[in-house]
């Protein structure tokens, strides 16, 4: 493929022109700020005497976001090693800048609205795990880039990335127009695909072999956001928090235990496992009304049938053979995801498709979390049927491919499938280890605590990583992964990351799905910020903004009353009395009307959603006003798409089936 440029000097001159000069004898690109062209300079450019050089190294450019006053260039301004695979850095990206096309500052522009969409990007850009580089393909799994060796000679890197996996590809949109239509050109070197993942690599021995032991999660930017935001399918067939998990072994010839390995070389066999994880694939959401379990919705709309069709046909086609295993409750709040999956599924009767049920809860209660292996015992056939990707050194031809691939699923697609995920990936390790002759067919990896512990390590930190970007929190229940064993010390920990769930999916993610939703281009502004007062504005009546303000003073009243002097107990009596009464009335509004107060996104609400009075299941309408029937204050907000769109019935909504961009 052809090279990425790792670093660059950038030139301003005047308020004209952006200039980026690479290292070496490369082109320099130069972006003009009025008009906004990109122009690759001619071999022969020098940079202006005027120019102003910027003090800060680029190194990379992830591509330009337009908000409602200007364009902007972002680009990254800080790099970590995160770590070196065969041969190759890998880089996470820790700082970032926003360089505006208009003249506007990035730093205090004119207009609130403006302010606001800056600090979404921002607050984006800082808040995720990005990871780049500048050699080698982090999208896309061993077993695909050894098929493509050939096709992908003379490609940019933008041009043979997975697509789901390309983070910043909305971003990239003007410069991958004009690389298209200059093909010659070196546009393409200008061009750094960044993924939202995971990359962890741990050093191991066992039984004179040298291993290098990696662990890959890539994060699709299709309905990508945050827990409660982001549920179900859509109508493309797109699932919310899909990821894909890639298990890598590299594995040296045999050594003797105080050798070190000489260089990449030396892993004369490369072994790959992959898993991947996705929401129940049908119309679903869940609302938040301030109560610890949000009122459940399911939308049993005539689309559903092809949009999970869509999707296990896009699935099948990627990844080959699919063993659906779904661990939402059979009971309960989670019984009607289980019954509408279950029943889709039947309907679809799709050839290469098959489900696995696995009651977690009722399974492995009492922390009797050995019981994973009935699953493991249910589901190993279609394991060992699928296989993994082998190929050694030397070889053009692989050993083994992978075939199919599990597909797992709880509500969130993070705590009990990080659990069911590391069980299949220690299933499938010990497998390989076993037919490289390094254990015998009676031991396994937990029979080695230092190899067994690395392996645990990655795992649980793989576990809390996807759950920290889609939950807000680390993973439940990663005792057992990092141990083996469920703890009532990882129980009470459990307890506390809930807490923490419930109070950012609450009144943080929603500027968090904001930030989602600009940067992926599924709301895009247009020029005009009176356009958007809506999202700086607070529609809701006076009434309901007071109430937090005036429990939370009763509360200080209340705490203020415990020091006063006790001169009258009759007295402290009515003082009491009136502030007790005061923040009961305000607590008992609050609930009443939970979803005033929780933080929705604004750029697009889901206000179709809540309000959706189709067929299907709703588990209740909590947090709607006594009736269970008021609408939000931002429903109506002046400037609001929403707002101003009255669709004929909830049910035309949702089964148009485009993916609405808001414009305004």
């Amino acid at each position: 493929m052809r090279p990425l440029h790792q670093r660059y000097t950038l030139y301003s001159e005047r308020n004209d022109t952006y200039i980026f000069v690479p290292e070496g004898e490369a082109q320099s690109l130069t972006i003009h700020r009025s008009s906004g062209d990109i122009v690759l300079n001619s071999p022969k450019y020098t940079v202006p005497y005027a120019a102003q050089r910027s003090q800060k190294t680029i190194y990379g450019i992830l591509g330009l976001i337009s908000l409602t006053l200007s364009e902007y260039v972002i680009v990254v301004t800080g790099r970590a090693l995160q770590t070196q695979f065969r041969g190759h850095d890998i880089y996470r990206a820790t700082e970032f800048d926003i360089l505006p096309l208009g003249v506007v500052s990035a730093y205090i522009p004119p207009h609130p609205v403006e302010s606001h969409l800056l600090a979404l990007v921002r607050s984006h850009l800082n808040g995720g795990n990005f990871l780049f580089s500048y050699t080698w393909d982090l999208t896309r799994r061993l077993q695909v880039q050894q098929g493509a060796e050939e096709s992908d000679a003379g490609k940019s890197f933008w041009e043979v990335v997975d697509d789901r996996f390309f983070w910043n590809r909305y971003l990239q949109t003007k410069l991958i127009d004009i690389a298209s239509s200059n093909p010659t050109a070196a546009y393409g070197s200008f061009i750094l695909p960044i993924m939202y993942g995971t990359f962890e690599v741990k050093p191991t021995f066992l039984h004179g072999r040298h291993m290098l032991l990696a662990l890959i999660s890539r994060r699709s930017r299709f309905r990508a956001g945050t827990r409660y935001f982001r549920r179900g399918i859509d109508h493309s067939g797109h699932v919310a928090n899909f990821n894909e998990s890639e298990q890598i072994l590299l594995v040296e010839g045999q050594t003797s235990p105080g050798s070190v390995p000489a260089n990449d070389d030396s892993y004369v066999t490369k072994l790959s496992f992959v898993q991947i994880r996705g929401s129940v694939p049908v119309f679903w959401s869940e609302i938040n009304t301030l109560r610890y379990k949000p009122d459940l919705q399911i939308m049993d709309l005539q689309d559903t049938g092809n949009a999970m069709q869509i999707h296990f046909s896009n699935l099948k086609k990627i990844y080959g053979q699919q063993s659906l295993v779904n661990l939402v409750n059979q009971k309960g709040y989670e019984k009607p995801v289980k019954e509408a999956y279950e029943r889709h599924i039947s309907e679809l009767d799709q050839p290469g498709v098959k489900y696995e049920y696995f009651d977690f809860h009722a399974e492995c209660r009492n922390m009797r979390w050995d019981r994973i292996s009935v699953l493991i015992d249910q589901i190993k056939e279609e394991v060992d049927k699928n296989g993994y990707f082998q190929i050694s050194q030397g070889e053009s031809t692989p050993k083994r491919i992978q075939t199919g691939v599990v597909r797992t699923n709880c509500m969130d697609n993070l705590d009990r499938t990080n659990v069911v995920q590391a069980a299949l990936a220690k299933y499938t390790l010990n497998n390989q280890l076993r037919d490289l002759g390094i254990l015998s067919p009676d031991d396994g990896v937990d029979d080695y605590e230092a190899f067994s512990k690395e392996f645990r390590e990655l795992w649980a930190d793989h576990a809390d990583s996807i759950a920290k970007a889609y939950g807000g929190s680390g993973a439940l229940k990663s005792d057992f992964t990092r141990t083996n064993k469920r703890t009532r010390r990882g129980a009470l920990e459990d307890g506390y990351k809930s807490v923490m769930r419930y109070l950012k999916n609450n009144f943080f993610d929603g500027a968090r799905q904001d930030g989602f939703d600009l940067v992926s281009g599924t709301w895009i502004p247009r020029k005009n910020p009176s356009l958007s007062l809506f999202l700086i504005n607070d529609p809701r009546p006076l009434i309901t903004r007071s109430m937090p303000a005036i429990a939370s003073f009763s509360l200080f009243m209340i705490c203020a009353g415990l020091t006063l002097p006790r001169t009258s107990d009759y007295s402290l009596f009515y003082y009491f009395l009136l502030w007790f009464f005061l923040f009961a009335i305000a607590m008992v509004f609050i609930l009443i009307h939970g979803i005033e107060y929780v933080a929705w996104p604004r750029l697009n609400p889901p206000t179709d959603i809540i309000y959706y009075n189709g067929p299907g299941y709703r588990s209740g309408h909590h947090g709607k006003g006594l009736n269970g029937q008021a609408e939000p204050s931002w429903k109506h907000s002046k400037g609001s798409a929403t707002g101003r769109r009255r669709a004929k019935s909830n049910v035309e909504e949702l089964e148009l089936g485009t993916i609405r961009k808001r414009v305004d």
